[in-house]
């Protein structure tokens, strides 16, 4: 067992005694067995001396049982960590960033609280996953839909407090931005709400998030200032109808004004997601050789290369698959203008992919292509890491590297150019090359998201992976590209590359967690934020 820091093991023992008296012997784990579950299991230091891994865990079923975890963790000065369900995986999974902590598992607060669809929102305890939600609401008969992520077994609660996103109209999809009204155990144990959830009798937490004075609710996303127990967020009523569109364009710089085209469009609220792609990506099984070839090259192969590709095969370069949301005319109305749009690129082809009524029926959810963008939770990403021609020996896992970059096709080719020329120089074959296409959740930004293989049984591939990393973490913030999300053995890293006028941000982030969390138990580390004590020069 590893225990926390300056923490003795009689210490230890009184506290998990304590933590018995409060919640049952039955929901205190302190096995090896039970406290291996808490790795997280795509980490990069998987079994080496400094792999981040709790010392015990804990399974709260309300609210005082949080409170009183936290006042005895207070006492015995026991670093917590807490999490909803343990499902970010490639980003830290459910791991901690000291290790010794105390995991609070609040997968047991599952209970839906309310519903209605007729405001449109949702409150929910943090255990609740996307699949909970989505099942209540089809059992329910509410007339919403459940913007859900990439897979669905994760917490609404848990994805929204990492800044996770989803696939539809860009006001459901930031699942932060669309949070309303939090629940917090303080580190002091107090309970706080945040909003409209601040006064008494109040009847609108679910609908306006700001309530009167200072908002603090962002100290609770990516931080580690208290433990979310309840949220609110907005849904997205039921519309009459969906459509999908595809518009394909033939050359490398059309991805500027595709790229123009489609931030107008969803700018002006016509489409949802816009889900960028090209013939040039590499599906799991069935790849051309050549291009197959052309993408083993360090750096990936140059534009020339695959522009005589496409020519050759009378493939188009780009692609985009729009989402439209609202009545039938409505829709039909908005594809004919995104139609005039794309007309004015040169060789622009454009058809529609997919036509729906809701409410779904049995045979429209089994043959649709996109049902992420229609609400409905699923678990195939992870079909993405099987054996394919691309990955002959299948990893245990992955990060995820994701800076975010310039809403433009000049960015996505600055990019391209940047990390291309930084694979290169590592003489490594490189998960970019100019076919990437970047990830679109994030309303107005473009996040340029790689994935790093991690192997359990191969520590010497692993480093290779974490010295990959850390370059690409300074390369990019040298573009000013930073990540929204990293996991944290790299969060340190990714804090410190937010350094204007000396990092004065982290440095009023350091103060505030003085001031709120003096014996700094609430989950040290979090989001790079580190406890008087704890930091690190």
């Amino acid at each position: 067992m590893k225990l926390p820091p300056n923490v003795s093991a009689a210490e230890f023992s009184s506290a998990i005694d304590k933590f018995r008296n409060i919640i049952g012997s039955d929901r205190v784990y302190v096995s090896d067995e039970d406290v291996a579950l808490y790795r997280d299991a795509y980490s990069p230091l998987w079994g080496e001396a400094d792999e981040l891994v709790a010392s015990a865990a804990l399974a709260p079923i309300t609210v005082e049982e949080v409170q009183a975890i936290v006042r005895v963790a207070n006492e015995h000065k026991i670093p917590l960590y807490p999490i909803s369900t343990g499902k970010n995986l490639g980003y830290g999974g459910s791991a901690p960033n000291l290790s010794g902590s105390v995991i609070i598992d609040m997968v047991r607060m599952n209970k839906v609280i309310e519903v209605d669809d007729r405001r449109n929102y949702c409150i929910v305890e943090p255990g609740v996953t996307y699949f909970d939600l989505y099942n209540y609401t089809m059992a329910n008969d509410k007339k919403v839909i459940v913007d859900v992520p990439d897979p669905g077994w994760g917490s609404v609660v848990g994805n929204a407090l990492d800044h996770g996103v989803g696939y539809m109209m860009p006001t459901y999809r930031d699942h932060w931005n669309a949070h309303c009204f939090m629940e917090v155990v303080l580190p002091n144990g107090e309970i706080m709400r945040t909003g409209m959830g601040a006064a008494k009798g109040t009847e609108t937490w679910g609908e306006y998030r700001y309530g009167f004075g200072p908002i603090v609710d962002g100290l609770f996303a990516q931080g580690n200032f208290g433990i979310v127990t309840k949220m609110g967020f907005w849904m997205m009523p039921q519309p009459q109808h969906f459509g999908s569109a595809i518009v394909s364009v033939p050359r490398y710089e059309d991805i500027i004004p595709l790229v123009d085209e489609a931030n107008y469009l969803e700018d002006l609220g016509i489409i949802g997601h816009p889900r960028y792609g090209s013939p040039l990506q590499p599906e799991p099984n069935g790849i051309d050789p050549e291009l197959l070839r052309l993408h083993a090259m360090p750096g990936g192969g140059e534009v020339s290369d695959y522009q005589k590709y496409v020519n050759d095969r009378g493939l188009d370069y780009w692609n985009l698959t729009m989402f439209f949301y609202g009545s039938k005319a409505g829709v039909e109305a908005n594809f004919e203008f995104a139609r005039e749009r794309f007309a004015r690129i040169t060789g622009a082809k454009l058809k529609i992919t997919e036509s729906f009524q809701f409410p779904l029926s049995a045979e429209d959810k089994e043959k649709a292509k996109w049902v992420v963008s229609l609400g409905i939770p699923t678990m195939e990403r992870f079909a993405l890491g099987t054996r394919s021609d691309l990955m002959p020996k299948p990893s245990d896992g992955h990060i995820w590297f994701s800076p975010v970059i310039p809403r433009s096709g000049e960015g996505i080719i600055h990019a391209h150019q940047v990390f291309g020329e930084a694979f290169k120089k590592m003489g490594i074959p490189s998960p970019i090359g100019p076919f990437t296409t970047p990830r679109t959740w994030i309303y107005r930004a473009f996040v340029f998201v790689m994935s790093f293989s991690v192997y359990r049984t191969d520590p010497e591939a692993n480093k290779k992976v974490v010295e990959t990393f850390r370059k690409l973490i300074d390369i990019a913030a040298e573009h000013g590209w930073n990540e929204y999300r990293t996991a944290p053995p790299f969060q340190d890293q990714v804090a410190r590359t937010y350094s204007f006028n000396d990092n004065a941000l982290l440095r009023f982030q350091e103060l505030l967690k003085d001031a709120a969390d003096p014996n700094g138990i609430i989950a040290p580390g979090r989001g790079g934020v580190w406890p008087r004590g704890m930091r690190r020069v």
